[in-house]
């Protein structure tokens, strides 16, 4: 009873401070790390998931670092493969420092998720058994989790090792890094294709038999952590080791708040709106049907069993359909940007050994375009969010006034060596705007950024800046390089070097920006010599968007 005293103890700690969280974090660790299986398995499953807030709330450095300390005993399966399913760093530490026996690797790897894979075959103490079984599913150097531009399955790592080997040397550019990416893309749906024919069949658990798989619908069962475990055939590659019914589910699985309260008390769940951002075949919105298990000797929880339902679905326009299509493309290319910046840092961080200084700088530059890209991407999902009207801004009480100024200020210290500028004017009163003022802030950055990129040298630029207490107005004269014939190059090399709003252009960047002055209830309109934005001020402020819009480019 010792254990369970301790792990009580631990429990019943306020942890109120980050200095706490990581004491607790630690005290876990050790306790989880060392439990036997016939520990209190109710007091394991809190533990568990205090475990789950802990790495939540704490960032994935402390987690790592403490992951890595001397004295940390990862000895337990279950502690290792929950661990495993968290963000890239700590799993990494995880695989480096957990001490399992050769039975333990050996039932464990298949069911630890690709990268986790990525991470442990960097490792030099481990059994000749186990290495072979790593080599045995396609674990190699830069192999992605779940590249879903071909809509392929997880099964994919258990294949990938009969491809063409992948190149020795990636490039630190962002070019050669697309190039890099798209060659493996390439790799993947060739081996996919040669693989149509091949299905899954798991065996469904508990020895019974779940049925044929019905139309828009998959059955599956979680075990305890909520973590699938099993699935209906045509679904099991996809769904199976996704973190399905736990309380916190991850990046794969959106739930609401009240779905995840419900989990979190182990109660039937009914309908609940589930959002998947996975493989093609499962993403998309579905409804959640499941309900709990419980062991009938011992009554403890062991899961979930359910469903998982396609809503029923009202017609949709065409741009639904598109801004559908193009978020699944966008989670396609983070897929592998992520996994190749977190191999990256592995590298560059040395957390498996010492490295080369000419293999960690350029890791560190993959790292960094790596960056570039996914900053990039989150740009072109805004974009899409916000023109499908599947998002709104943050609310709040900003000063329009103030954050033009201080946007102004900002970016004059990198236009005085050119003595290049802008003149602002202001008019009027109440400029104070109905949203947060950190998308205020965006909103000034996007326009005034992209207009300071093309200033010329010894080129000033007017902003007029005016409110009547109903409608704020800000008029910007457009620099030449945008005037004339309404657009700017944006492969002039001269330019690159100046301060911008973003990796796709001017044009994009007033596109993103036409769409949240929209989305607050305003317009944008970019006309041949000026950009004209208007927004509601907070006293005229109703909360519906307005329907005038400008389009990009007017005159």
């Amino acid at each position: 009873m010792q254990f369970d005293d301790r792990l009580a103890t631990v429990l019943r700690t306020r942890a109120e401070s980050e200095a706490v969280l990581r004491i607790q974090f630690r005290q876990l660790l050790d306790l989880l790390g060392t439990a036997r299986n016939d520990s209190d398995s109710e007091l394991r499953d809190q533990a568990y998931a205090r475990l789950g807030e802990l790495t939540e709330k704490l960032p994935q450095e402390d987690q790592s670092r403490i992951l890595r300390e001397p004295g940390v005993r990862l000895r337990n399966p279950q502690l290792v493969a929950f661990l495993a399913e968290g963000d890239s760093k700590p799993s990494a530490a995880v695989m480096a420092t957990a001490r399992l026996t050769e039975k333990q690797w050996l039932d464990l790897i298949p069911h630890l998720p690709v990268t986790a894979r990525g991470f442990l075959r960097h490792r030099r103490d481990l059994s000749s058994g186990v290495r072979e079984v790593l080599a045995r599913l396609g674990v190699g150097d830069l192999v992605l989790p779940q590249p879903g531009a071909s809509a392929i399955a997880a099964s994919l790592a258990e294949a990938a090792a009969k491809m063409p080997p992948a190149p020795a040397t990636p490039s630190p550019t962002a070019t050669g890094l697309d190039d890099g990416i798209g060659a493996l893309l390439k790799r993947i749906e060739a081996f996919r294709e040669g693989r149509r024919t091949q299905t899954a069949a798991p065996r469904p658990p508990y020895g019974e038999d779940h049925g044929v798989q019905r139309s828009g619908s998959i059955d599956f069962a979680c075990n305890a952590s909520g973590i699938a475990i099993w699935a209906s055939d045509a679904f099991a590659p996809h769904i199976v080791g996704m973190r399905l019914t736990s309380p916190h589910p991850g990046p794969l699985v959106r739930m609401e708040s009240d779905t995840r309260s419900a989990l979190a008390g182990r109660q039937p769940i009914q309908g609940a709106h589930v959002t998947i951002d996975a493989a093609a075949k499962v993403s998309g919105e579905w409804r959640l049907d499941a309900a709990p298990l419980f062991d009938p000797l011992t009554a403890s929880f062991t899961g979930y069993r359910g469903c998982l339902r396609r809503p029923i679905i009202d017609e949709q326009s065409d741009g639904d359909s598109e801004a559908d299509q193009m978020r699944q493309v966008l989670h396609e290319l983070r897929t592998p940007v992520n996994a190749i910046q977190g191999f990256a840092e592995i590298i560059q961080q040395q957390l498996f050994g010492a490295a080369p200084h000419q293999y960690r700088a350029h890791a560190a530059a993959i790292s960094v375009d790596s960056a570039k890209l996914l900053a990039g991407f989150d740009e072109v999902d805004r974009l899409v969010k916000l023109e499908a009207q599947a998002m709104e801004l943050e609310a709040g009480q900003a000063d329009l006034r103030s954050a033009v100024s201080e946007t102004v200020q900002r970016l004059q210290a990198v236009l005085r060596p050119r003595n290049a500028g802008f003149s602002l004017n202001v008019s009027g009163s109440d400029f104070i705007t109905a949203l947060d003022r950190s998308e205020v802030m965006a909103l000034c950055w996007r326009l005034l950024a992209t207009a300071a990129g093309a200033l010329g040298p010894g080129e000033e630029a007017d902003i007029v800046l005016t409110s009547d207490g109903i409608e704020i107005r800000l008029e910007l004269e457009a620099p030449r390089a945008l005037a004339e014939d309404g657009k700017a190059d944006p492969s002039d090399k001269n330019r690159q070097g100046a301060v911008n709003a973003g990796m796709f252009g001017p044009f994009f960047a007033f596109r993103l920006a036409q769409a949240e002055a929209h989305a607050a209830g305003g317009f944008l309109i970019c006309k041949t010599k000026r950009v004209i934005l208007v927004l509601p001020a907070l006293t005229a402020h109703r909360g519906t968007p307005s329907a005038r819009t400008g389009r990009i480019g007017g005159s």
